[in-house]
């Protein structure tokens, strides 16, 4: 099966636009209002010459579209989020991000995207369009394609607004092994940036705050950070994004996973002086706050300046810092060092500080 795939910029038969403003029920019929939606709307912003074939699925062939040399990787997600825009980023963004991110973290380059959309009667298509632009832009980034996506439209007041599922597909070098139960004693623990923007931004954006602020979300692909990293450093170890339960939360999963004991130096952790006061405000840790841009790395501890130099000079990692170090096999746990000098141990979030944020 060598044969290419038919080349379609526009939609194979089209169909005239649909003037609504916003989501009816006759947009999940099936019938000619899902195929204007998909047609004058989804695929202006997400058309590319798989997805506009029509077909219920999309075809890749080995040899062409998946790189010889080396093994599939495969993540799903949903993305529910409220308010669905705030400062720094969208649902749309997120979405796409979220799941680049976690193709990314097994050390994979990832490569196609599948999308899902939950539409609510009465939703405004103008948001819908901004959020498909957002989400091409990102992808565009992010050097992915959509290649599949469906639609279903619910009653209003039976969903909220507009809920995104997406899966990702990537590829990994053979011979790459890079996973949450692959710490070892000695390895240094890096962090790409400051934590806890994207939870404050979105608190914000709901009015949680009190007060107005610069904070912004930090939402991004950091595929392509990822890629510098693994080419100056080939022996990573562990690769994780922490978002939601944050830094700690991540690092206790970590740690259960590879049997060992991390230590944390909190006078190391970076958290933007506008995201503190915030968390001091509202009584929340900026450990456990969501981030959706932010990477941690564990590296053996002579690859630590090599490491923190390539994460540094990308646009994404310019503040990357050693954090903490793995000290010891154990039954899975992480310790702070505290500037008092004393030591606590950080457990995983228990509930939910700020719920539905990614």
């Amino acid at each position: 099966m060598t044969e290419n795939f038919p080349s379609v910029e526009g939609p194979l038969c089209p169909i005239p636009l649909s003037h609504d403003d916003h989501i009816v029920i006759g947009h999940g019929s099936g019938g000619t209002k899902t195929h204007s939606l998909i047609q004058n709307v989804f695929q202006k912003y997400l058309g590319n010459t798989i997805l506009n074939l029509g077909n219920d699925a999309a075809l890749l062939k080995f040899g062409q579209e998946i790189p010889k040399g080396t093994h599939l990787v495969v993540s799903t997600d949903a993305h529910i989020v409220f308010p669905l825009f705030f400062s720094g980023g969208d649902i749309g963004r997120l979405s796409v991000c979220g799941t680049v991110n976690d193709v990314s973290m097994l050390g994979a380059q990832p490569k196609y995207l599948t999308a899902t959309f939950i539409l609510e009667e009465g939703f405004p298509i103008s948001d819908l369009e901004s959020i498909l632009s957002s989400m091409a832009k990102a992808a565009s980034e992010a050097g992915v394609k959509i290649i599949a996506a469906d639609t279903k439209v619910t009653e209003k007041g039976k969903s909220d607004g507009i809920f995104i599922s997406t899966t990702g597909i990537g590829f990994a070098p053979d011979g790459v092994s890079i996973h949450g139960a692959a710490a070892k004693p000695g390895d240094a623990v890096l962090l790409s940036g400051p934590v806890g923007n994207h939870g404050i931004a979105v608190a914000e954006a709901r009015g949680n705050l009190g007060f107005r602020s610069q904070i912004q979300s930090d939402i991004a692909p950091l595929n392509g950070m990822i890629a510098s990293l693994l080419e100056a450093v080939p022996t990573v170890h562990v690769l994780r994004d922490p978002t939601r339960g944050g830094l700690a939360t991540t690092l206790v999963e970590i740690a259960c996973q590879s049997s060992v004991t991390i230590e944390l130096n909190e006078e190391d952790i970076p958290i933007d002086r506008d995201v503190k006061s915030a968390c001091d405000l509202l009584g929340l840790d900026p450990l456990y706050m969501a981030n959706e841009g932010k990477l941690i790395a564990l590296v053996p501890a002579e690859q630590t300046e090599r490491a923190l130099a390539t994460l540094r000079a990308h646009p994404y990692g310019p503040q990357a810092v050693l954090i903490g170090k793995v000290i010891e096999k154990s039954d899975g746990q992480l310790l702070l060092k505290t500037p008092l000098g004393t030591t606590r141990r950080l457990d995983m979030l228990a509930g939910e500080m700020l719920p539905r944020i990614c």
